[in-house]
């Protein structure tokens, strides 16, 4: 309860200081939508030039896109960390955190919310009712649980592997770029992994497993026959990965010894 009051707090906080600037509010929301309005339309025009994505339809594939980007706007309200190294070790921010009695993550997660991201999500939603319709896909009573617990899954993978790159920081201040490098893999998740190569398909789904974020979960609901038992291992892989994420940071946060003069 102490945890969910403070998010309370953090998002009524956030509503005065964004309704302030109501303007930069809504452009925000609109350039992300522009910006997800422009990788489908990247998607549609693959398919003016073939009618299957690796033996996908486009429909298919529009699912699956739509599904991709339910968990990255949830991971992009809560997960905002692209500035932790400047904002917190070099300028030294963190000592401040490390002040408080809440846990310190969750503390930098409320500072950093970004309740706008939530508009990618809700479009997704509807991109995926949209395909599912025009693919006549039929859902199972317990379909609805499935699809909650396979996006929790996705954004504990998301919270897992950003929060193991962002804990570099607490052993480096110098910014290494691996962050926007690791934003462009992400991307991979939301197309078929089948149409990648060998060494790829083992990479987004072993080391930087992104392909559950998007594509296995997605599978589940076109061809679970097939890919019904891969998807399953989405909350599995989304539990590792966290653990490993927080494992990092909590051995990072020991070894921090503040900003000094």
């Amino acid at each position: 309860m102490f945890y969910a009051s403070l998010f309370i707090e953090y998002f009524k906080d956030y509503l005065k200081r964004r309704l302030t600037y109501r303007s930069d509010f809504w452009v925000e929301v609109l350039t992300d939508l522009m910006f997800q309005g422009m990788n489908l339309v990247f998607i549609l025009v693959v398919f003016l030039h073939t009618p299957l994505l690796g033996g996908w339809s486009q429909e298919q594939v529009v699912f699956i896109y739509g599904y991709f980007m339910v968990p990255a706007g949830i991971f992009g309200c809560f997960f905002n960390l692209w500035n932790f190294t400047e904002r917190y070790i070099v300028k030294g921010e963190m000592d401040r955190i490390l002040t408080r009695p809440a846990y310190n993550l969750w503390q930098l997660m409320l500072e950093n919310l970004d309740p706008a991201s939530l508009s990618g999500s809700i479009v997704g939603l509807i991109i995926m009712g949209y395909a599912g319709a025009q693919l006549g896909l039929t859902l199972a009573w317990y379909d609805p649980l499935l699809f909650v617990l396979f996006t929790l899954g996705a954004i504990a993978i998301y919270g897992g592997v950003y929060i193991s790159l962002t804990s570099v920081s607490f052993f480096s201040d110098a910014p290494t770029g691996i962050l926007p490098l690791m934003w462009n893999i992400q991307n991979y998740g939301r197309y078929p992994v089948n149409i990648y190569n060998k060494p790829i398909k083992l990479f987004l789904t072993f080391v930087a497993p992104f392909a559950f974020v998007g594509f296995y979960p997605a599978a589940y609901f076109l061809d679970r026959a097939n890919w019904g038992w891969v998807a399953l291992c989405t909350p599995v892989m989304g539990a590792v990965f966290l653990t490993i994420g927080l494992s990092l940071w909590n051995y990072g946060v020991k070894k921090y010894r503040g900003a000094g003069s």
